[in-house]
């Protein structure tokens, strides 16, 4: 799972973030009401979202260089 983000574009990952923080935001919905299976499953998401975070950043960062940005 880790490394099969990096084949994506960026319009992709941002989907795919935003997807993501959804699902989380349910998670922890659902945490407190107490109906979790897996409790780990909410470090493992948070770890995905930071990932894509972390990607977007890397494909971002050379077209802000490019237009003139620091």
């Amino acid at each position: 799972m880790k490394n099969s983000f990096k084949n994506l574009s960026l319009s992709e990952l941002k989907a795919k973030r935003d997807e993501l923080s959804r699902k989380y935001m349910e998670f922890r919905f659902q945490m407190v009401i107490g109906h979790v299976e897996n409790p780990l499953q909410k470090r493992t998401m948070r770890r995905q979202i930071a990932r894509l975070n972390t990607l977007i950043w890397q494909q971002e960062k050379p077209q802000s260089a490019q237009s003139g940005g620091k």
